[in-house]
């Protein structure tokens, strides 16, 4: 009896030390995969974690006042409470950790694809005819490091493709994707955003972004488009703009490796005006090398047909 007990005990410990170093191999594999960092509320003291979900109830609330409010003029109000609870909470030692599953189904809360950082970002409408964006990028370290974006794009004019940006002056945007990719050893990512702020059209903008021990920076001459303004430069940012109330796309296709978005046309031929720009049917696009976007037209083309004549997938 005693050595039937010996023997399971050792066979249990035996799985006990498998399972373990299975464990251990697997944690180790992972964090030697390029880009990977441990992402884990692990490293937030259990009395701080119920603190920032106290403080995350609280930001819920302002934040809905912010989108909700029945007087228009209070939003700013509200957004700038929002700002300075956040950065509260904030300040808790490795806040970068904690997710935030509430809050990002209010705001944006998005990281970059190296998590390198992520952007706390949000819009709100002062009264019914403007729109102002806020951002703050967050580093991943114990004690806070944080960056607050003023929203520039209405100040910039029809300069917003060249400018580059510091101290904080950003092209206000809703961000909804970012990509890190490589300039002289440098990061530069690339930010993907939606900016609504005028009154006849809206814009989708490719921002490149670098941060260094200066701060943060927007923009870059990495695409691959010459300048309205200054036809033998390169754009800084690439914008897209469109008539309002209109669906347009740009976004980043795994499959094919590239940034594919809608090809615009004026609708009245008129391509001095934005405002009456559409999609045309086709897609242009961007593929990465030799350190730009390159720019590719006609990726996926329109195909023109002749009456009676189907579609080339149907034939």
């Amino acid at each position: 009896m005693f050595r039937f007990d010996v023997i399971k005990i050792q066979k249990v410990m035996k799985r006990m030390i498998a399972s373990t170093a299975c464990r251990v191999f697997i944690m180790v594999a992972f964090a030697l995969l390029p880009g990977y960092k441990m992402f884990s509320q692990n490293a937030i003291a259990p009395q701080n974690m119920e603190k920032l979900r106290i403080m995350e109830d609280s930001l819920v609330a302002t934040a809905d006042s912010m989108y909700e409010s029945f007087i228009p003029d209070t939003h700013i109000f509200f957004s700038e409470r929002f700002a300075k609870q956040l950065v509260r909470a904030l300040k808790i030692p490795n806040s970068y950790y904690y997710p935030f599953d509430t809050l990002k189904k209010i705001i944006n809360i998005i990281y970059s694809d190296d998590n390198a950082f992520k952007i706390f970002n949000w819009e709100i409408t002062p009264n019914n005819i403007t729109k102002r964006y806020y951002g703050a990028i967050q580093m991943p370290s114990e004690k806070l490091k944080l960056y607050g974006l003023l929203d520039y794009s209405e100040e910039m004019g029809k300069g917003a493709e060249d400018s580059v940006l510091t101290g904080g002056k950003w092209f206000g945007a809703l961000y909804y994707r970012v990509l890190s990719t490589e300039v002289q050893g440098q990061k530069v990512y690339t930010l993907f955003g939606f900016n609504g702020e005028s009154q006849l059209t809206s814009r989708k903008v490719l921002d490149a972004m670098t941060i260094d021990e200066q701060g943060v920076r927007f923009g870059a001459p990495i695409f691959g488009v010459a300048s309205t303004n200054f036809p033998r430069q390169r754009v800084n940012r690439f914008i897209l703009e469109y008539k309002k109330g209109v669906q347009a796309s740009m976004n980043w296709d795994a499959e094919k490796n590239v940034i594919v978005f809608d090809k615009l046309v004026s609708i009245t031929n008129d391509p001095g005006r934005k405002y009456t720009y559409a999609p045309s049917g086709g897609y242009d696009g961007f593929r990465w090398g030799n350190e730009t976007w390159n720019y590719m037209m006609d990726l996926i083309p329109v195909t023109i047909l002749k009456d009676g004549e189907a579609p080339p997938d149907q034939k």
